[in-house]
């Protein structure tokens, strides 16, 4: 397993293959994203890679030796920290379509056959990475509205002022540009059930700070 690159703030993509060549040209082609690009020569060494780091993303071949694609997305989607990240397989050109249903069962977010276009690669992870940065941002918001709202009851309980409100809608609204942002790109990849979660979580907030005001 060899780690590309690691700074604050980046998303994690786990990139999934038995063959060296192949991770060389997933590295090649999502290296513009400037996001960690961390690989795994097996569905072992995957499932090892996730019990230490979180990932936006996993690209997982579906047919490796050993433990398949299938394999190891049944166990990713098995435990309850992973069971959320989405995984883009790849297949080889002459993959059996009804392998397909098999893939989607297991939880996968969508397919891309073999050779691939590098643009259409891209552009599909971008979706993800847009939606994890946007879902860590909400979260951030959240956690800044929870402690806000305990700091402001502790010192006056019961009470709070209309600033305070001012202020945690000013922060939602951050949140909210930078989902408008990923949802300008809803044409170019699959997500859409992610955004729309995204989306209730927003709406549940906005009703928090409405009851507030």
């Amino acid at each position: 397993m060899v780690v590309m690159s690691e700074r604050e703030g980046r998303a994690k993509i786990l990139l999934v293959d038995d063959r060296p060549a192949n991770l060389v040209a997933l590295e090649a082609i999502l290296g513009s994203l400037n996001e960690t690009l961390i690989r795994a020569g097996s569905g072992e060494d995957a499932l090892r890679a996730l019990l230490h780091d979180d990932f936006a993303l996993i690209l997982l071949d579906a047919q490796m030796p050993g433990m398949d694609g299938f394999e190891t997305a049944t166990r990713i989607k098995a435990r309850e920290r992973t069971k959320d990240v989405p995984i883009i397989f790849l297949t080889a050109g002459d993959f059996d379509t009804h392998l397909a249903y098999r893939g989607y069962a297991t939880g996968a977010a969508d397919f891309l056959t073999k050779p691939f276009d590098p643009w259409l690669l891209r552009a599909k992870v971008q979706v993800f990475v847009d939606l994890w940065h946007a879902s860590r941002k909400l979260s951030t918001q959240a956690d800044l509205l929870r402690r806000s709202l305990d700091g402001r009851h502790a010192s006056a309980p019961g009470r709070v002022d209309v600033d305070l409100v001012a202020d945690l809608r000013s922060r939602l609204t951050g949140v909210e540009e930078a989902v408008a942002d990923l949802d300008n790109g809803a044409d170019m990849g699959p997500g859409g059930d992610a955004r729309r979660r995204l989306g209730q979580r927003i709406d549940d907030l906005r009703q928090a700070l409405d009851a507030l005001g």
